[in-house]
């Protein structure tokens, strides 16, 4: 007689449903089973509401999802104090909370959330029509234990002006600074009217601060940057972009102290000095990380023409052994040369940006070694040529991520050698390459790694395309955006092959049937995003219909 089956325990279901890609591999199996269903409930960790019928629904969804730990609510035009109250009501234990984008700060829905999630780590309140130190202080009061906390890029001065308000100031970051003394992230870009005051006080007060990203804050100096960097002894990252007013930037003269943790320095379109520079030369720092992008105000003596020319790129490529991601993008001066010299040196680097350089203007003979790790590579907006791609991808098999977009003198057969010599490549961008059409038609071999392909204003044609859904079936998002040699015909082919297929953006492609857009909904139960051609005119009972599927589609011109 047959043994009975034995069920696994759901806590071993659970741990085999994580080591899933994607977790709508299990849609399709959670709507015919209901301990599968019970199971998938509580792998939901985050919950996005966007739309403001979901307010009706909301108290069934965090009754049935009780592992929520983040919710985003950005940009959401229902009642936003209500939409908080029944969070703070579910019971639910958040860590984080995104309410960007709102025309103000939902003071009475906060509150309500403070007074019983004040465990809260993270919260995002950027991009607020009106925010003031005033809402600082609820933020600060409602939830003590915040570790991360957004405040970025604000209503301008002429709508505070207008609406009889405040703009954050050094005094409303004070009493930030004194209640949130876990705070670890903070980013407080586009506030123009603090100064280098704020980032005392935070590094006096913040002991655990590790994140800092400053961009547009008008009357922040390199001193005080400086002395943020000095006061914390946990800064690991700091982003500074749009600074350097002349009548804040005075002379750097707070050279920075022992060797902090700061592993990444991001600096672009500032005045910096070469003061600066070199104390953060002197400084030793663990760096990982260096962006120098269009910076301004220093001379030939200063680090960064170190970043401009190829004989002084090889000199300081000795120093940078342990640099995993370097972005020397729009640095017009550097050649193959500067190319190949890091790749020498920088022996686990593993993220290259040289996007709009001269790299591809001469050909330069190597004779390196197929052996560099080097995974993510953005050549975008360069000359390169077949010959250089295909010395790279030598050099470099284990590609992950490439991105050619704008790149001229390549054509189909080179390509075709990056893919057939690049085999772990899953992320392929190659927008406005127009010697892209018919590269996909000398494929002779599978490229199943490939989850991503961006192809817009390539020039592709349905023959093209069918060979991509025939030789990279495992696609999960495709943009074909501006192809306008493509009909029905081509997409229908990769629709078809492509089963996992979950985004595909046809936008200005105009040679499309009517009945397009609900064939791939209807024929493609995984796709979840759609931008449709130009001419296609989205009903609301369209529109309904598709979610009902689990497609979103957009309505032309409202796709960022």
């Amino acid at each position: 007689m047959a043994e009975k089956a034995v069920d696994l325990p759901e806590e071993c279901w659970e741990l085999i449903i994580k080591l899933l890609d994607h977790p709508s591999h299990f849609n399709s199996l959670s709507l015919v089973c209901k301990q599968f269903l019970s199971i998938t409930n509580r792998l939901l960790f985050s919950l996005n509401l966007s739309d403001p019928t979901v307010q009706a629904l909301l108290p069934r969804l965090l009754q049935r999802f009780r592992r929520i730990k983040q919710i985003e609510i950005t940009g959401f035009q229902g009642d936003m104090n209500s939409i908080l109250h029944q969070i703070a009501l579910s019971g639910l234990n958040l860590e984080s909370l995104n309410v960007s984008k709102q025309p103000t700060l939902p003071v009475v829905g906060l509150r309500a959330l403070g007074s019983k999630m004040m465990d809260l780590k993270s919260l995002n309140c950027s991009k607020m029509g009106c925010f003031g130190d005033s809402d600082l202080n609820l933020i600060a009061e409602s939830f003590p234990c915040l570790e991360e906390l957004d405040i970025s890029y604000h209503a301008d001065e002429n709508s505070y002006s207008t609406i009889g308000s405040k703009p954050i100031s050094d005094l409303g970051i004070f009493s930030l600074s004194l209640k949130l003394k876990s705070l670890r992230k903070i980013n407080l870009s586009g506030n123009s009217f603090i100064t280098d005051k704020s980032l005392v006080f935070l590094s006096t007060n913040c002991l655990l601060l590790s994140q800092v990203v400053l961009h547009f804050c008008n009357f922040i100096s390199l001193n005080g940057i400086s002395k943020l960097i000095n006061g914390c002894s946990h800064l690991n990252s700091i982003s500074v972009h749009g600074i350097g007013n002349p009548s804040v930037n005075a002379a750097f003269q707070v050279p920075f102290l022992s060797p902090k943790a700061l592993s990444a320095i991001a600096l672009s379109d500032s005045d910096i000095s070469d003061e600066f520079l070199y104390a953060v030369a002197e400084a030793r720092f663990p760096l990982k990380k260096l962006t120098l992008s269009r910076c301004a105000n220093y001379s030939f003596s200063g680090i960064s023409v170190l970043l401009n020319e190829d004989k002084d790129i090889a000199e300081l490529s000795r120093f940078l052994h342990s640099i995993n991601h370097i972005n020397l993008s729009q640095c017009y001066g550097l050649t193959c040369i500067t190319f190949y010299t890091l790749i020498k040196n920088c022996l686990v680097l593993d993220k290259l940006e040289m996007v709009a350089t001269s790299i591809g203007e001469e050909n330069i003979e190597t004779d390196f070694k197929a052996s560099h790790g080097i995974k993510s590579l953005n050549l975008a907006n360069n000359s390169v040529g077949n010959n250089f791609i295909t010395s790279f991808a030598s050099i470099c098999p284990k590609l992950e991520v490439l991105n050619l977009s704008r790149c001229k003198g390549i054509t189909e057969e080179g390509i075709v050698e990056v893919l057939k010599r690049c085999s772990e490549i899953r992320q392929l961008e190659a927008n406005h390459v127009r010697g892209m059409t018919n590269s996909f038609l000398h494929l002779e071999f599978e490229l199943p790694k490939l989850k991503v392909l961006s192809l817009m204003f390539s020039g592709i044609d349905d023959d093209a395309l069918a060979m991509i859904g025939k030789r990279c079936c495992r696609l999960l998002k495709l943009d074909l955006a501006g192809c306008w040699s493509l009909t029905s015909k081509g997409v229908k082919e990769v629709v078809e092959n492509c089963k996992e297929l979950k985004e595909i953006n046809l936008k200005w492609c105009n040679n499309f049937s009517a009945d397009i857009v609900p064939w791939m909904v209807f024929s493609r139960p995984s796709l979840k995003k759609i931008v449709p051609p130009s001419h296609f005119v989205l009903s609301e009972r369209q529109r309904n219909l598709f979610l009902r599927h689990g497609c979103v589609v957009y309505e032309w011109g409202a796709f960022e």
